[in-house]
């Protein structure tokens, strides 16, 4: 097992990327040029791939939060000797506020040490190691900065207690005394950048992040049910958006494995389509109107002006198309689960479901569009539409994304008829009255499509495929979009059998043999059966899923339902996203969108 499990993790960010430090105080994960880029501290897959330990010297009891409202951590270590605690932040510019925050931020790493009692024999331990493991860092000392460069990065770390540096690592051990402060910087740039990695006093960082992330969530406040979680939920959203650009990366990490020892190691690093509306329901709902505005401009110019290439499910954080995936072989992997990989190979594929992410998401946040439309989104709307109406009948990946072979996935189906429905509901703002009779009648047949091939009577469910015979996770959607009411009879039915099937101890797998329990999928639960008016399970079910992240508040993106062991890259912007529009949901109307265009069951039309 590797030295700290995926939960024993906070996350610090800072609008660019993100650090992953443990409880013991080793910062495990930093890819200090953005989300995407190699990692100088990479020991959350290699012992060996570089680290950053600030930590006592003898065994400690520890006790870690974020200071109130911010992603700034404070870790408390109490030993025989005495207690100290440590601060730990990425570096935001100066007086970043509001809006403001993430944008130019320095990337620079903050530690501070604090002397609460006794004297506390401390020992620091910094080994960078450059392209994700694979290079050491030469280490140099010029005054009192120790440099550390290899390959195209290079590192400064700043210090107020003495360094000794061999084989590419330094090392320092000192004592901290009840009322004593030490601190250490660690700036990040690129090798031939005329400017040094930046320098920020210790104490004047941690105060303007501490600052910073607080003056955002002020003006992004939440009211509703279950306030303190949706408020962690959307600062960890915040941090995972790359500011330049505004988009959402799905995860922090890379390869964090769905089952021990196993090979469904994937690069999440990047930003998926699929997950977009979803994104922006999350962002609304925490009144994030300036972010859901950034988001869709920023999809809009990643897409592009789109021609007859299929569309792109997904893109690099500033909008890159070819993110063509490769194995370090290199690297152990978490507990050993290999490939490790860079890049997912999943931007090949064809998902259906794309353009009723889009649409769903355009109608949702019509108020804040332009009317009339700007022509490149009326454009861009008006193509999707078109092409769902030629490309619903196609199989494809769906939204797991499987590698094996395409199949007509329902749950594609189901954003295909999202897509349609919304057109139709845009009009004439997106296209000529031919073309929303023609978006109407496509709509039409993708619903009687799935009504008469997505049901299974001998299995009394809606499947995961049409003529399927296997349920699936995925199939929740279909309330959470408006196709069908949670309460009507069918629906009612598969909800059940998925609780009975596919769920255990409140977490609910995607599929029978799905080796753990999906995150998002069991917030769907939540979403559903709160459409349903399955109130008082609904607060069981919500309240248990929100105690299974970590002390910090945090979520992978599945759980082990018999170890309780969170798996999977992490944070998991999904398993948040989930969490925030699941938690919104508990104090609207049990209506919902559950009754958005949905038809009475009796109509359903037979199989031919």
């Amino acid at each position: 097992m590797p030295e700290s499990l995926i939960a024993d993790h906070a996350f610090l960010a800072d609008g660019h990327s993100a650090a992953l430090v443990d409880r013991t105080g080793s910062v495990n994960w930093w890819c200090p040029q953005r989300f995407d880029a190699p990692s100088v501290f990479g020991r959350l897959l290699d012992p060996d791939a570089g680290h950053w330990s600030v930590r006592p010297l003898r065994d400690s009891h520890t006790q870690w939060s974020y200071l109130p409202d911010t992603l700034v951590l404070r870790t408390v270590h109490m030993t025989a000797e005495g207690t100290v605690a440590v601060l730990d932040a990425l570096a935001l510019a100066p007086d970043a506020r509001g809006h403001d925050v993430g944008l130019n931020s320095p990337r620079v790493l903050v530690r501070l040490v604090h002397g609460l009692s006794g004297a506390v024999p401390m020992r620091l331990h910094y080994r960078p190691r450059f392209e994700y493991g694979r290079v050491d860092a030469y280490l140099d000392r010029q005054g009192d900065v120790l440099l550390a460069g290899a390959g195209a990065a290079r590192l400064a770390l700043r210090s107020t207690v003495p360094l000794t540096g061999r084989n590419g690592a330094a090392y320092a051990d000192f004592t901290v005394r009840g009322g004593q402060r030490e601190w250490f910087t660690l700036g990040y740039a690129p090798a031939y950048d005329i400017d040094p990695p930046a320098w920020y006093d210790a104490e004047e960082a941690v105060a303007n992040a501490t600052a910073g992330w607080r003056s955002w969530l002020n003006i992004h406040d939440y009211q509703g049910p279950h306030r303190n979680h949706v408020r962690r939920s959307a600062l960890v959203l915040q941090g995972m958006t790359y500011r330049p650009s505004g988009a959402v990366v799905a995860a922090a990490t890379t390869s964090l494995p769905e089952e021990l020892g196993g090979d469904r190691n994937y690069d999440y690093r990047y930003v998926w389509a699929r997950d977009f509306s979803f994104t922006l329901q999350a962002l609304w709902r925490t009144a994030c109107s300036d972010e859901v505005n950034r988001q869709f401009a920023w999809l809009g110019r990643a897409m592009g002006r789109l021609g007859e290439e299929p569309v792109p499910i997904m893109y690099g954080v500033a909008g890159e198309r070819d993110l063509t995936e490769h194995h370090l072989d290199h690297l152990a992997g978490y507990a050993g689960s290999r490939p490790v990989t860079i890049g997912n190979d999943a931007w090949r594929q064809r998902q259906t479901d794309v353009p009723g992410e889009v649409l769903g998401a355009a109608w949702l946040m019509r108020q804040h569009l332009a009317d009339p439309l700007p022509p490149d989104t009326r454009h861009l709307l008006r193509v999707l539409a078109d092409r769902t109406v030629v490309e619903w009948r196609l199989p494809d990946a769906g939204m797991w994304e499987a590698r094996d072979s395409q199949r007509h996935h329902l749950s594609s189906k189901v954003q295909c008829w999202t897509a349609l429905d919304r057109a139709v509901r845009f009009g004439t703002r997106i296209g000529t009255t031919a073309d929303v009779a023609r978006w109407a009648s496509a709509r039409d047949g993708v619903r009687k499509a799935i009504l008469a091939y997505g049901w299974n009577d001998s299995i009394g469910a809606y499947t995961g495929t049409l003529d399927g015979a296997e349920l699936d996770a995925s199939v929740l959607l279909m309330p959470l979009v408006g196709f069908l009411p949670a309460h009507a009879p069918r629906m009612r039915a598969t909800i059940i059998l998925i609780q009975q099937q596919l769920s255990h101890n409140g977490l609910v797998r995607r599929w029978d043999g799905d080796p753990a329990g999906f995150l998002i999928c069991s917030f769907w639960l939540v979403g559903c059966l709160t459409l349903a008016g399955d109130r008082d399970q609904v607060r069981r079910l919500f309240e248990d899923l929100v105690a299974r992240g970590n002390d910090l508040g945090l979520f992978a993106e599945q759980v082990d339902p018999f170890s309780g062991e969170q798996l999977g890259n992490f944070p998991q912007a999904f398993s948040h996203i989930g969490l925030i529009n699941a938690a919104a949901g508990l104090g609207e109307s049990a209506e919902g969108p559950g009754g958005v265009g949905a038809a009475a069951e009796h109509l359903l039309p037979h199989k031919p």
